[in-house]
């Protein structure tokens, strides 16, 4: 059968390309929607629960590793890695992940060198100077930028998902369920991160745990001023008596309105909070993105005697940026 002499027969074939590929991308969104969608909106202490596993396990599947900062060599930065990785959801322990991060910062300066055809030429002082730096921008602060990017993301989930959980909570409370009845029916009906941590609030009162101790470990692990005032005010009606219900409904009324002027905030500093992360991620992406590519651009200039004088001061220029750029958008409400 011929086409009509103005149907062009590569539009009709490509046409039907495109609704091909159109067709199965839905088909396999819908595929996936339907058999993986249900178990990513599944917390991870439902899913334990459904697989049968005991109090103790799941307080052991959703509790990180701790590092006891004061008896580590590098006590500030076990500390803050311990805060960012505990807001990441990252279960390991931060000194073993310091200890991931220096082993891969030894071996990236071992190996590229030999692998890269460079060892001849890492010779002098700047040459070594220079590989360093590489090794660590992989090893340490490529790392650092991203446990900092998770926990950000997933701080703000929280955020948003915790108000509805106090709807919940106080509904559960009216109804007549106890606290522990009614933060079960919290991490029941809520997604992941929040039910997981919730999850294992609750794992902890059920394994014997005082409320108020898990909901201080709840308010460590996240450090958020809304959840900190949640910690107080439970902790304040455990002492003084009152009705619940009514603080945390109060309680939710002030997040609601401080999450509305947070939003106004960021929305007013976003601009110099989306620069600030730009000249603080890019410096280290480009000189890592351009010594692996194409490490002479280094080299070569490396015998200058002004080599290490600038590359230090360059170093030193960064960091003192990056502090004071940090200062600048660190904007509290």
């Amino acid at each position: 059968m011929e086409l009509p002499s103005f149907v062009n027969a590569e539009f009709v074939f490509y046409g039907i390309v495109f609704m091909a590929v159109v067709l199965l991308m839905e088909g396999g969104f819908i595929w996936w929607r339907d058999t993986y969608g249900p178990k990513r909106r599944m917390s991870r202490r439902m899913a334990l629960i459904e697989s049968g596993a005991t109090s103790e396990e799941i307080i052991t599947a959703l509790r990180r590793q701790t590092t006891d900062a004061s008896k580590s060599m590098l006590p500030s930065m076990i500390k803050y890695l311990d805060v960012r990785m505990s807001q990441a959801g990252i279960r390991l322990s931060a000194q073993r992940m310091l200890s991931y991060m220096a082993t891969a910062t030894v071996l990236i300066g071992f190996l590229f060198p030999l692998v890269g055809g460079i060892s001849g030429q890492v010779t002098s002082a700047g040459a070594v100077l220079l590989l360093v730096l590489f090794a660590a921008g992989i090893g340490i602060a490529l790392p650092i930028l991203y446990i900092n990017y998770s926990a950000a993301k997933r701080l703000k989930l929280i955020e948003a998902q915790f108000p509805i959980a106090l709807d919940v909570l106080v509904r559960g409370l009216r109804a007549g369920y106890p606290v522990s009845g009614a933060l079960e029916l919290v991490v029941n009906e809520l997604p992941d991160p929040l039910a997981s941590e919730l999850g294992l609030v609750l794992a902890e009162v059920n394994y014997g745990s005082p409320l108020r101790d898990a909901l201080e470990g709840f308010a460590s692990r996240a450090q958020t001023q809304d959840i900190n005032m949640f910690v107080v005010s439970v902790a304040i009606q455990t002492e003084t008596g009152g009705s619940l219900a009514e603080i945390l409904d109060s309680l939710t009324r002030v997040i609601r309105d401080r999450a509305a002027m947070v939003l106004k905030v960021r929305a007013l500093a976003s601009e110099g909070k989306m620069t600030g992360t730009l000249l603080t991620a890019m410096p280290i992406i480009t000189f890592v993105g351009v010594f692996s590519s194409q490490p002479e651009f280094y080299l070569d200039v490396v015998g200058d005697p002004w080599f290490m004088p600038g590359a230090l001061g360059v170093l030193f220029l960064y960091v003192l940026g990056v502090t004071i750029m940090r200062r600048l958008i660190a904007i509290k409400v």
